[in-house]
């Protein structure tokens, strides 16, 4: 556990934490600045950087608790839906793995998450980028662990 890591010092029991799932090895609070009441964020309790660094055992337990969650969201608070993301590295304020799961309510006005939208310059570009994205995957699968 790093010691300046916010998040594993939660994963260990921080009494400041809101709880509200919490197994051996996965953690969800209630996010201190949330960007709606209920807007929770699940961590696994190991410390691991970005989604690409959990192992891939980890992986379907951790959308299992988030599947959760979204469920939740709907059941417990009435949310007409919810937003589920993951930064990594880019915009990610602490540098721990951790999943937001938020309420949401049609005309919430959550916006600017997927700004600004843009075009490919031609076909061209489109192609050059697929063919860029599906090698980065072959070679991924190929590499071993």
């Amino acid at each position: 556990m790093p010691e300046s890591c916010v998040f594993c010092r939660v994963a260990a029991g921080d009494p400041g934490a809101a709880a509200v799932l919490e197994d051996d090895r996965f953690l969800a609070f209630l996010d201190h600045r949330p960007l709606f009441p209920g807007h929770v964020l699940l961590i696994p309790k190991a410390h691991f950087t970005t989604l690409a660094d959990l192992p891939p055992e980890l992986v379907g337990p951790l959308f299992a608790h988030a599947r959760l969650l979204a469920a939740v969201m709907e059941d417990a608070l009435g949310a007409e839906g919810s937003f589920v993301a993951v930064n990594n590295r880019v915009s990610q304020s602490v540098p721990h793995l951790h999943v937001h799961v938020v309420p949401r309510r049609k005309g919430d006005g959550l916006r600017g998450f997927f700004w600004p939208r843009g075009k490919y310059a031609d076909a061209a570009e489109m192609e050059r980028t697929r063919v860029q994205l599906r090698d980065g995957v072959q070679r991924r699968r190929a590499a071993p662990g």
